[in-house]
């Protein structure tokens, strides 16, 4: 992959990435997160892992994706409205993401050239390798991951189901006609 579009595919991610935070609505805020989720699939591309690139963009920006967003429908999440001042923690938080995007450059001038040119194993990215060490290696972890995402969309729409306050049937005393 030549650098200027790895360059490019990066800060396209690290925007659309910032996005995901920035972003008031949560629908929007989810759409950046699929944006982010899609180049890091194509930058797995380019790099010569396509395997992992492909799972990157079914799995995450596709499945996991629509689970979200049916979490957020049925939570029925609502813009947030923002405070209004907080001139300091805004301020203390421009110093923290220069100081970062500082670090970043440093890292880049004193990386070393021959790490560019690293040769990737035979196999890299295959199919095979990724099964082997996804269930070989890491099984215990993948199969922890599937019943933590399980659980939340339980929990999700046990949270929506449940009556309100001010519904009718929350105190437990039916109210109104017979049916």
């Amino acid at each position: 992959m030549p650098l200027a579009l790895f360059i490019f595919l990066a800060a396209l991610a690290i925007i659309s990435s910032l996005g995901v935070v920035i972003q008031r609505n949560p629908v929007h805020s989810l759409l950046a997160l699929v944006m982010t989720l899609l180049v890091i699939a194509v930058l797995f591309i380019g790099l010569g892992a396509v395997t992992v690139g492909f799972l990157q963009a079914i799995v995450y920006a596709g499945a996991i994706m629509v689970l979200f967003l049916f979490v957020i429908w049925l939570l029925n999440l609502q813009v947030e409205e923002r405070p209004v001042g907080h001139l300091a923690l805004k301020f203390f938080g421009a110093i923290a993401a220069a100081a970062l995007v500082a670090e970043l450059f440093l890292f880049f001038a004193h990386a070393h050239p021959t790490l560019a040119a690293k040769q990737l194993a035979p196999g890299y990215g295959s199919l095979a390798s990724l099964a082997s060490v996804l269930f070989k290696d890491y099984l215990v972890a993948f199969e922890a991951t599937s019943v933590l995402l399980l659980v939340a969309v339980v929990g999700a729409v046990a949270i929506a189901r449940r009556p309100g306050p001010s519904e009718p049937g929350a105190s437990g005393v039916k109210t109104g006609a017979a049916s």
